[in-house]
């Protein structure tokens, strides 16, 4: 049989994307469940942060204006109606007398997209340069590994956070700084990950059936590299949304009155602590969930649709 993504099955390297093909779409999702349960359950939570980030950015689940402050409804608990009996706080109101479902559901509006477009252009970017530095190699592949080596050499937290600093704080600042400074580790990851897939029977069997380079990349390389890439972007999405709320809590990031969940965390949020915990335990569970959901999820996910984990776990 003539090898590629239809046959990779047959020289040990199926292609993760037809794993699963012939099974109908809840039959699949009937299967993932039964078997990961955790992942299942992750990904629901998933899917409901961002439906609440879509609520967000429509207005539909924005039941007060997020910046608007009420003086005579300050930190009023869960369940309450306003001083004036005109307004009702599902969570409650901060020190300012803000809504918090409001500001968490803006919060995660920015933290969601923000995270989401990271992701997009470092792995869409990263995993297009390693493909195509670990495929040709030689001199090409030497410069670009080490340029990857130097952006690594320093945290990703502290670079971010001294580039903003320097620039200027700024949500899309810190956007553009860490999709930029985020591309080196798919590079490295879908680079490793190529440099095995290449030297299987079946790219062999392409290559003397006359596939061109760019056939062979696209068509039978890139698709057994997928489950790899799957939980690099769990992971960069994780990593993006802790560090856009490490740069809003530090005061580089999200400028006030924009609510975001790592600006809920300082100023205020933490004087109030002692006496209103609420106003900085919704806003850190809120990122621990997220990240948390989106790590399980795409792990899961990778188990599942890598023929070579199917049944380790």
């Amino acid at each position: 049989m003539v090898a590629g993504a239809e046959v990779v099955g047959d020289a040990g390297g199926a292609a993760p994307a037809l794993a699963t093909r012939g099974r109908p779409p809840h039959a699949r999702l009937w299967r993932f469940a039964r078997r990961r349960p955790l992942g299942a359950i992750s990904g629901v939570v998933s899917i409901f942060i961002l439906l609440i980030a879509l609520g967000a950015y429509t207005k539909v689940l924005l039941l007060h204006d997020p910046i608007v402050t009420h003086g005579a409804d300050r930190l009023l608990p869960f369940f309450s109606d306003s001083a004036d009996g005109e307004r009702y706080y599902i969570l409650g109101t901060d020190d300012l007398g803000r809504d918090m479902f409001s500001r968490l559901a803006e919060g995660a509006k920015i933290s969601i997209f923000f995270g989401m477009g990271v992701t997009l252009i470092s792995v869409t970017v990263g995993g297009a340069v390693g493909l195509v530095s670990s495929y040709v190699g030689g001199k090409f592949d030497l410069v670009i590994q080490r340029l990857v080596d130097a952006l690594q050499t320093v945290p990703l937290l502290v670079l971010a956070i001294a580039i903003v600093s320097i620039s200027g704080p700024g949500i899309m600042k810190g956007f553009w700084v860490l999709a930029i400074l985020s591309i080196p580790r798919p590079v490295r990851v879908i680079r490793g990950s190529v440099l095995a897939v290449r030297e299987e029977t079946y790219i062999e069997a392409a290559r003397s059936l006359g596939a061109s380079d760019r056939r062979v990349m696209l068509r039978h390389v890139l698709p057994n590299v997928m489950a790899p890439m799957i939980v690099l972007a769990s992971y960069v999405l994780a990593v993006a949304i802790i560090i856009e709320a490490s740069l809003s809590f530090l005061g580089v990031g999200a400028q006030a009155p924009t609510p975001s969940w790592g600006a809920m965390l300082s100023g205020n949020g933490a004087v109030y602590f002692s006496t209103n915990p609420r106003l900085a335990l919704m806003p850190g569970l809120a990122i621990s969930l997220v990240v948390f959901a989106t790590n399980m999820f795409g792990d899961s996910l990778r188990d599942e649709l890598d023929p070579r984990l199917r049944g380790s776990r």
